[in-house]
C-alpha cells in the first residue's frame, strides 16, 4: 500500500523534512513518481521496527467499515510456536517455517515459500536482535481464515543480513488473507517488538503459553476503536 510523504511522517512520528532526507539519503526506502517520494507501508513498518522508532498510534488502530482480526495473540495462536526449527542457511530455515505453518490443504506451500524468497531478495527481513519477520512485500489474497504469524525458534544461528550483523535466531512468519489485515498485523508485531517486556519472553524462547499471555497484554494495552482510517 502506497504512502505519501506526509502520511509517512506522520506514522513515524517525524517531520516531513526528516523524512525527506533519509529518503533522498537513501536511508529509507522509497521510490518515486512524478518526482514525489512514495512508501510501501509493509517496509516502512519494518524499517521502523530495525531502528526502534515509535510509530504512530494511528497505525495500531483498526479502519471503520471492516472487521479486519487485529489480535497479536490470535494471529499467533492460529500461526503456532515452534521451537528446534532447522536449518543451516536462510531458504532452508524458511522452507522449514512454510513446511510448520498450519495452512488449509488448498494453499500452495511452494508459492508461499517463493513469496517469502521474492521479498527476501529485495532486502533482509532481518530487523537486528537475532530476529527476522518474512512476509510477503505485497501481500496477496490467501485462502486463511485469519492472520496468522508462526514464531519459529530456529534450532541454530543463521545469517540474515541484518543490519547489525547478528545472525537470525527467532522467525515471525506473517502469512494474511488481505493486505489490510497484514498491514494491521505487522504494525501489530512491530509495537510489541519495542516493548522490553515481550522483547525479555522471545529472547528467552518462552513455552507458547507464556508468549500468548504476553501477547494478550500487548492487544490490551493497545487502542481499538475504529476511529481512524489507515
Amino acid at each position: 500500500m502506497e504512502l505519501s510523504l506526509r502520511d509517512s511522517a506522520k506514522l513515524l512520528n517525524v517531520s516531513e523534512k526528516t523524512v525527506y532526507r533519509w529518503a533522498k539519503q537513501g536511508d529509507l526506502p522509497a521510490y518515486r513518481v512524478n518526482e514525489q517520494y512514495r512508501f510501501n507501508r509493509a517496509d516502512l513498518l519494518q524499517w521502523a521496527t530495525s531502528r526502534g522508532i515509535k510509530l504512530s498510534a494511528e497505525i495500531l488502530v483498526e479502519p471503520s467499515g471492516g472487521s479486519v482480526p487485529v489480535s497479536l495473540a490470535d494471529a499467533v495462536r492460529a500461526g503456532g510456536v515452534h521451537h528446534g526449527v532447522e536449518g543451516s542457511e536462510k531458504s532452508a530455515v524458511l522452507r522449514s517455517a512454510v513446511a510448520i505453518m498450519p495452512l488449509p490443504r488448498d494453499v500452495d506451500r511452494d508459492f508461499v515459500l517463493q513469496l517469502l524468497l521474492a521479498r527476501e531478495s529485495l532486502g533482509s527481513t532481518a530487523i537486528g536482535r537475532g530476529i527476522a519477520l518474512p512476509h510477503a512485500r505485497n501481500p496477496v489474497v490467501m485462502h486463511v481464515p485469519c492472520p496468522m504469524i508462526t514464531v519459529c525458534f530456529l534450532k541454530q544461528p543463521i545469517e540474515f543480513d541484518a543490519l547489525d550483523g547478528q545472525p537470525v535466531t527467532t522467525l515471525f512468519t506473517m502469512l494474511s488473507p488481505t493486505v489490510r489485515a497484514h498491514l494491521h498485523t505487522l504494525a501489530r508485531l512491530s509495537h510489541a517488538l519495542q516493548r522490553p517486556e515481550f522483547a525479555e519472553v522471545i529472547s528467552r524462547r518462552a513455552c507458547c503459553e507464556e508468549i500468548l499471555a504476553a501477547c494478550e497484554t500487548i492487544d490490551r494495552s493497545l487502542p481499538s476503536s475504529p476511529s481512524v482510517a489507515v
